[in-house]
């Protein structure tokens, strides 16, 4: 029987991940093409024939999502894969139905497909949506378990955005390798708040490769979700993070929903800056999708060096990317920090974007006034930078995971937010930990 042709729509993650798992061996399939979106410079390239294994020996193109159709006609595809996050369910049924009238199959690919299984236990930390606080409940879950006496390694969704050969198994176990791997500005916004913890991070492509290197490492593996993907590994204990700030998105995103319905603990953040009302109803999400589910409320205090600066200026708040951009925020810690300390204005940045900026608020006008930290390249990372100076305000609020001032030059004060999870009463996730694996004998 002749293999089916498959296409594969991607953003560089599940969906490299997807073909390893699944079809890079698999003789009942052919790939004929990767489409790309969400993140600049990615289509046009090559999944290159080292990944891809024998059976490609030129590698995979991977186009623009833009080119769908055509390329649906034109390479004769039998079978389409979706195969990334953070989309609403009306937006994936969309690009069904226009697949199904092309006459190709759609498809998404569970769990039972593309977990890869780990000789250790694994706990995952995931999310209904971007920008829901997965990063911080993953430090306070490692802060608990190295508590316990495990040392734990975290293995963090792909970012692959540079040389995908060189990038196909990373380890990053001081500052210095960020630089050698040419991280992102996302990339550091995720691998740095380990390494100031001494936490080992793994990423790249490759993540049964992966896997392998980080279980030589750690009694735990953490999988680090990016998005609200799930997660690459099969989980032990399953923790979800979701937003009281974007009430009803818990239910309405593909793939947070399913994320949702399979989680052991559900992380209801933010509870500190979010209407009551609000919590309230995603709480009820909970109850009625997973009643099974333990919930743990949480606050995410934030916090400045001198909040007597803000008070009375004209400030440009800069936020994390990915929260403001497919998360569809139209503010976060920055502007709460912002109204808190008394700023006089938040000044918007829109007039005075450069470049790639301006480009990234036509794609996504729910931003705000805020100014996204993107920075996927060098050139990005100029843009940006040219971004802050032209914004005429008295003060910049860095309000990026990652001390943002050590990587764009910004000649203008500044006040860098910060923040962490706390749990608010019991159980805690300590509490939940040491019930689930114990203390290390």
């Amino acid at each position: 029987m002749k293999p089916s042709r498959i296409l594969i729509m991607g953003a560089a993650g599940r969906d490299f991940h997807n073909f390893n798992t699944y079809f890079r061996d698999n003789d009942s399939y052919v790939v004929v093409a990767f489409t790309a979106t969400q993140i600049p410079n990615i289509e046009g390239r090559l999944y290159p024939p080292e990944l891809a294994g024998p059976r490609y020996p030129v590698g995979i193109r991977i186009y623009a999502e833009a080119e769908l159709p055509q390329l649906i006609r034109e390479l004769e595809v039998d079978q389409v894969i979706f195969a990334y996050s953070d989309v609403s369910h009306e937006q994936v049924m969309h690009i069904a139905s226009q697949v199904l009238a092309l006459g190709a199959d759609f498809r998404l690919m569970g769990p039972r497909a593309t977990q890869i299984a780990s000789t250790k236990p694994v706990v995952s930390i995931c999310a209904v949506r971007t920008g829901s606080g997965k990063s911080q409940t993953t430090r306070r879950v490692a802060d608990a378990l190295r508590g316990l006496g495990y040392k734990v390694a975290a293995v963090r969704h792909p970012m692959p955005y540079g040389n995908l050969v060189v990038q196909a198994v990373q380890r990053f176990g001081e500052y210095d390798d960020l630089d050698e791997y040419e991280c992102t500005i996302e990339e550091r916004e995720e691998h740095e708040p380990h390494l100031a913890r001494g936490i080992v991070v793994f990423a790249g492509v490759d993540y049964e490769r992966i896997l392998r290197e980080a279980e030589k490492e750690a009694d735990i593996i953490l999988w680090d979700g990016g998005n609200n993907d799930l997660s690459f590994f099969k989980s032990d204990f399953h923790f979800v993070v979701a937003d009281p700030h974007r009430p009803g998105h818990e239910r309405t995103y593909h793939p947070g929903e399913a994320n949702l319905r399979m989680a052991d603990v559900v992380v209801i953040n933010k509870v500190d800056t979010a209407d009551n009302a609000n919590v309230a109803a995603v709480r009820e999400s909970v109850f009625a999708l997973n009643p099974g589910a333990t919930i743990v409320e949480a606050a995410s205090p934030i916090f400045v060096d001198d909040p007597g600066a803000i008070r009375g200026k004209r400030v440009l708040v800069v936020e994390d990317g990915p929260t403001l951009t497919h998360g569809e925020m139209a503010y976060g810690a920055g502007v709460v920090a912002a109204r808190r300390f008394g700023a006089a204005e938040i000044v918007d940045p829109r007039p005075h974007a450069v470049g790639s900026i301006v480009e990234t608020f036509k794609k996504y006008p729910t931003t705000g006034a805020v100014l996204p930290a993107m920075g996927y390249g060098e050139a990005q990372q100029r843009e940006l930078g040219e971004t802050i100076a032209n914004t005429p305000c008295d003060l910049v609020i860095v309000a990026t995971p990652i001390d943002l001032r050590r990587v764009v030059k910004i000649d203008k004060p500044s006040q860098r937010v910060r923040y962490e999870l706390q749990e608010i009463g019991q159980p805690t996730l300590a509490d939940l930990l040491k019930a689930k694996f114990g203390a290390k004998k």
